[in-house]
């Protein structure tokens, strides 16, 4: 199973980005799906989550900003970004617990994609 991060990139504050997330490889479903980020000298936190029955969670910071959703067909989730700031930016992973072709559940991780949001 492989999970493929896409979208980052440069934007200016206020601007909008959405960000992609692939996964392939024997999945039979994804239980849940979040996106994660981490900025220079601090911490991983979590900024959205969706679980399988389209429940939500957002930290603080972005909600209101930022929409997560998911194309099950594609097995992809995204995570769309508005009203960006500076303070979003950081390296954005996406994290996966899929369910595989032996039943099992397991958590997968994206490589990071950056966000720089600056004039």
């Amino acid at each position: 199973v492989q999970l493929q991060a896409s979208g980052g990139g440069l934007v200016q504050p206020g601007g909008s980005l959405r960000l992609s997330c692939a996964a392939s490889g024997g999945i039979l479903s994804i239980n849940l799906m979040g996106w994660y980020r981490q900025a220079p000298g601090k911490q991983r936190e979590l900024v959205a989550g969706l679980t399988s029955s389209n429940s939500t969670n957002y930290a603080d910071s972005v909600k209101g900003r930022f929409t997560i959703s998911r194309d099950n067909a594609k097995n992809t989730g995204y995570l769309q970004m508005n009203s960006l700031k500076p303070e979003d930016t950081a390296v954005y992973y996406c994290n996966a617990i899929v369910v595989v072709g032996s039943g099992h559940e397991y958590s997968y991780w994206g490589q990071g994609t950056q966000v720089t949001v600056s004039s």
